[in-house]
């Protein structure tokens, strides 16, 4: 009895100068969202995360049917709810994503893929506290039926090809400033084309 109890002393006295390192490191340094999530935080929001999906959902499985009708939907919502953070290919190495803390999950890695369809549901319907996943989910069949099909898409990502990632990309949303510089381009594409038209007919 006394062994434990002093095998518990030591432990707790590990545990407070860990803390209290840690917390004057932070003093220190200060915090940042640059900076990789550390081992115990990595532990405590894996745990966190498996603990918030609610338990009749965590071994569900996909009720809706995978056609390509189903993955043709479910491409063009991640394209264009998703992808600003995650990229077209699942991998998160897009501007937000990269310096999101923590940072946007890759889909195709095997811990992603190594959730339950429930456990990634729970994820897009209800999103994931104190990190930028938000909830899209508004607790109806409809909303219900577009993260089963983000579900479908993602078990297929790790498959994703080049030819379906350029066609997400068009089906990107479109800020005003590049709707801009894209009507410039074709402008100027017009004028060229009608100078080389007139070029033509002249050298005739």
């Amino acid at each position: 009895m006394r062994g434990a109890l002093k095998i518990g002393l030591v432990a707790a006295a590990v545990l407070s100068l860990v803390c209290a390192l840690l917390f004057a490191r932070m003093l220190r340094y200060g915090l940042s969202a640059h900076d990789e999530p550390t081992t115990i935080e990595a532990t405590i929001a894996s745990r966190m995360r498996r603990w918030a999906v609610p338990a009749d959902l965590r071994e569900v499985t996909n009720p809706v049917p995978l056609t390509p009708e189903v993955l043709e939907k479910a491409k063009a919502h991640f394209a264009d709810h998703c992808a600003s953070c995650h990229g077209n290919d699942g991998k998160g190495q897009t501007a937000i994503g990269k310096h999101l803390y923590p940072k946007a999950p890759d889909m195709a890695a095997a811990k992603t893929q190594a959730l339950s369809d429930g456990e990634l549901f729970a994820t897009i319907e209800n999103g994931i506290r104190l990190t930028g996943m938000p909830g899209w989910g508004d607790g109806t069949a409809e909303s219900a039926y577009g993260s089963w099909t983000l579900v479908h898409l993602i078990r297929h990502i790790p498959k994703i090809t080049a030819d379906e990632v350029a066609e997400m990309e068009r089906m990107n949303p479109v800020s005003p400033s590049e709707m801009e510089e894209r009507q410039s381009e074709e402008k100027f594409l017009e004028g060229a084309d009608e100078k080389a038209g007139a070029h033509a007919t002249h050298a005739k």
